[in-house]
This record gives C-alpha cells, structure tokens and sequence, in this order.
C-alpha cells in the first residue's frame, strides 16, 4: 500500500484520517496475504479518500503564493519610497 504524504494526512478531518488508517490497515492485511486484486481497490480508495486533503494542501500553497507577493509588492513600495527621499 502506498501512503499519502505527511503534509496531506496532516490535512484530514479526524472522519478521513480514521477511515484512512483502517484502510492501509486492510491493504496491507491482504498485500500479506497476497491478495493483491483486492489490496488495488482498497489503494484506489484510499487514493479517492485523500483527494479533497491534496486540494486544501494546494489552497494551502497558493494563499502563500499570494501572500509572498503581496510581501514582495509592499517591499518593493517601500524601497521605491526611501530611493524618492
């Protein structure tokens, strides 16, 4: 089974963080007994599951993106004002 990022289990609701555990915990039950067909589809779930984490994990990344330039413009004001004095 493969697990999502730390960043993005980060970001579950306890819902979603629970029902993520029991998941890699039936993966990797049956990857052990090497029912492989069946561990797919729960991965597949799994993947389903941690999507609306990687979206907030992205809105997370662009209001910083935001931030920085607006950090970056309010520098650049303030420079452009003390080069005018």
């Amino acid at each position: 089974m493969r697990h999502c990022s730390v960043q993005v289990r980060g970001l579950l609701t306890r819902d979603e963080l629970d029902r993520y555990n029991g998941l890699i915990d039936v993966g990797q039950y049956l990857e052990q007994n090497q029912r492989y067909d069946l561990s797919y589809i729960v991965q597949k779930e799994v993947d389903r599951l941690v999507q609306p984490a990687i979206e907030r994990l992205k809105d997370k990344g662009r209001e910083r993106d935001r931030m920085t330039e607006a950090y970056l413009r309010d520098r650049q004001s303030i420079e452009d004002i003390e080069e005018n004095d």
